[in-house]
């Protein structure tokens, strides 16, 4: 199956949290960063997730936030640190290509916030991505 999804990360489970509809799950992704997904227990349960089961995780780009650096008094879980490789601006909207360890991210973000945050090729950010907009799969 082909999937317009860019950014699939590999990575590890290290937990598994269910509750009665949804549960997050922990995982270590192959760089070496933690990232949460918060994902139905159903999609556990099909997926047959558990500690040590391997997965991809798959996040829209539209879903990928950037910062200059570290957010701290935010709900957003996942905050991987990474470097932009390539900025590529339209009428309205920017992509930002970056590299986080064990993996390359892509960002749609508006024009206006890739040039309020600067980011050129070589900048340092942070990729904000809440639990909820991950997806898993099986590796």
């Amino acid at each position: 199956m082909s999937l317009s999804i860019r950014n699939q990360l590999p990575g590890t489970v290290t937990s598994v949290t269910s509750g009665e509809v949804m549960a997050t799950v922990r995982l270590r992704l192959d760089g070496g960063q933690d990232l949460t997904a918060a994902v139905t227990a159903e999609a556990v349960e099909d997926l047959g997730l558990a500690k040590g089961s391997a997965v991809r995780a798959l996040v829209k780009s539209t879903e990928v936030s950037l910062a200059t650096g570290p957010v701290e008094g935010v709900s957003i879980r996942n905050q991987l640190p990474g470097t932009v490789t390539d900025v590529a601006t339209g009428g309205a909207m920017a992509r930002v290509r970056l590299t986080v360890a064990g993996g390359e991210l892509t960002s749609a973000i508006t024009r206006d916030a890739a040039t309020e945050l600067g980011l050129t090729a070589g900048s340092a950010v942070v990729a904000l991505i809440k639990s909820t907009e991950v997806s898993l799969s099986n590796a």
